[in-house]
């Protein structure tokens, strides 16, 4: 885990520790939910109202997983995820941007947590 750009050893103790056995959770979006890291989602016959994130979970693990973002060199797959959503829409959605990128680090983190080794790293996925 300490491979995942921004995670260093405070970090990945902190995810170790409150994530817990990983095998708990079948996919990564059970993680982020866990997490509280997913957008609100409401819905009533056919009227969807979207809003910010749940902050259902661990608030350790959500502010370590932001925390890492920020902390992530440039060039590297979390932190070009960042850049491309401010890049699409603008500079007031630096909040947005950092959380869209938490969620696909907390998707390697599980991944790093379930096989050992760390997946995607060398690839962003595109908007």
């Amino acid at each position: 885990m300490l491979r995942l750009p921004g995670v260093g050893p405070v970090f990945a103790a902190i995810l170790r520790a409150e994530i817990g056995e990983i095998t708990r959770f079948p996919s990564p979006r059970q993680l982020n939910s866990w997490a509280g890291l997913t957008p609100r989602h409401r819905e009533s016959d056919t009227t969807i109202h979207r809003g910010g994130i749940t902050k259902q979970g661990s608030r350790l693990v959500r502010w370590a997983m932001v925390e890492a973002v920020q902390r992530a060199r440039l060039g590297t797959p979390m932190r070009n995820r960042y850049a491309q959503i401010v890049a699409r829409r603008g500079g007031t959605a630096k909040h947005l941007a950092k959380v869209a990128a938490a969620r696909e680090l907390c998707e390697c983190v599980f991944y790093a947590l379930r096989d050992g080794h760390v997946r995607r790293l060398g690839q962003s996925r595109t908007a």
